[in-house]
């Protein structure tokens, strides 16, 4: 996603310095090469130490090392850097930024950089709604620098509203669709529904059946379409994953709810990517209350649940269709008779066997199958999984152009 990009990253003095480690981490792991610009407060919140051994760089936080004179140039850092990331950005540093203030080596560089500049803001919700803050806001957007959505939720004051800083997931996402800005045009005016997640089917108020999917890959594909301009309508099971930037998001928890919401969204949908982990089987009844453990064995009679992909490819039309598999054996004939069964204009098979792939896990290794053959990637970032995904559907459409 970020292979070859170098990003700049400013942290400054706030609570919310915590999550630049992980941001870094992301970014690092999203192929970037990762500076990190420090103010001397920012110091009191996350060590220098932990940034560079994450970065992989010294940490720059004076214009000069007091133990040798050497300098460290402003003007290099901006001309060096691709994307210019201050997270977390305070209420001081954002004023100061507005006003050209230039008292410390982060701000300095921001008036020296010549490349796009990203503030995450991080502050309690009342300095946030203020009229100051709010049109200093403004003035950075006037000048060009892109501030990443405060949402809202709990504060470390103990107040709830707006203000604290973006999750490292979503930032990352807005760095990769700003720095990969040529491919947004590529699938403007199109809309996607994308299934993620696992379902939960209930047993009794306390009990459920479900499994081990936590919605990364799909996550990962919604995040990707929306960077290349598409509209996106995530329907998703319970995650704990952050709403990928620009991504409308449907919540829901049963294999029944799922369908529904799917079914809905595609009314008004150029194409779907079927990639959720929905239950093929749900309680007969749900136990109104706790079932009691008694000393007897206990059967819990299952009944088939809707299959959506199948429900989509009956009324799909000239729409994309794309679905997802997972196998442990006879993997790729399975996958192949979900193909034509299913009315799949492609298919991805996950490996449940290779190391590093499957669930919980970053990384993936997938077979695409569609009706004129197979490939196999190797194992890589489901972030990059992703893309080539939707480098498969773009070209999908690049050879469909009635539709």
């Amino acid at each position: 996603m970020l292979q070859g990009k170098h990003i700049l990253l400013g942290v400054t003095g706030s609570i919310a310095a915590y999550k630049a480690a992980v941001l870094c981490r992301l970014l690092k792991g999203a192929g970037a090469e990762v500076k990190v610009v420090m103010t001397q407060t920012a110091k009191q919140f996350i060590t220098p130490l932990t940034m560079a051994t994450l970065s992989k760089n010294p940490i720059l936080v004076e214009f000069f090392n007091p133990e040798n004179g050497e300098w460290n140039s402003h003007i290099s850092l901006g001309e060096w850097a691709d994307c210019y990331l201050i997270a977390p950005a305070t209420a001081n540093t954002i004023a100061k930024m507005a006003t050209g203030v230039a008292d410390n080596l982060l701000l300095t560089t921001y008036l020296s950089a010549r490349c796009q500049t990203i503030v995450a803001p991080a502050m309690d919700c009342d300095m946030f709604a203020h009229v100051t803050t709010q049109t200093n806001l403004t003035t950075l957007r006037s000048h060009g620098v892109i501030i990443a959505d405060s949402p809202a939720g709990e504060l470390a004051s103990g107040l709830t509203g707006k203000g604290r800083m973006a999750e490292p997931e979503q930032i990352l996402d807005l760095v990769v669709r700003t720095l990969n800005a040529e491919k947004k045009k590529s699938l403007v005016g199109k809309h996607f529904v994308v299934t993620a997640g696992a379902t939960i089917e209930a047993i009794d108020p306390v009990r459920y059946i479900t499994n081990h999917s936590t919605g990364k890959m799909g996550y990962a594909i919604a995040a990707s379409l929306a960077s290349r301009g598409a509209d996106v309508t995530l329907v998703t099971g319970r995650t704990n994953l952050a709403t990928p930037q620009g991504v409308v998001r449907v919540d829901v928890l049963s294999a029944a709810q799922m369908y529904e919401a799917t079914v809905e969204a595609f009314k008004s949908a150029d194409g779907a990517i079927m990639c959720a982990a929905v239950a093929d089987y749900t309680p007969a009844t749900v136990s109104q209350h706790k079932i009691k453990k008694s000393d007897d064995d206990m059967s819990i009679p299952l009944v088939r649940t809707k299959d959506i992909a199948a429900a989509l490819g009956a009324v799909k039309g000239s729409r994309l269709l794309v679905g997802f598999a997972l196998e442990s054996d006879a993997g790729v004939e399975s996958a192949q008779g979900k193909l034509t069964r299913k009315n799949l204009d492609f298919i991805v098979l996950n490996s449940l066997t290779d190391s590093g792939a499957g669930f919980g896990v970053d990384t993936n290794k997938v077979t695409f199958i569609d009706h004129n053959g197979s490939t196999t990637l190797p194992l890589m970032s489901k972030a990059d999984v992703a893309e080539r995904i939707v480098d498969k559907i773009e070209t999908h459409y690049a050879n469909s152009p009635q539709r």
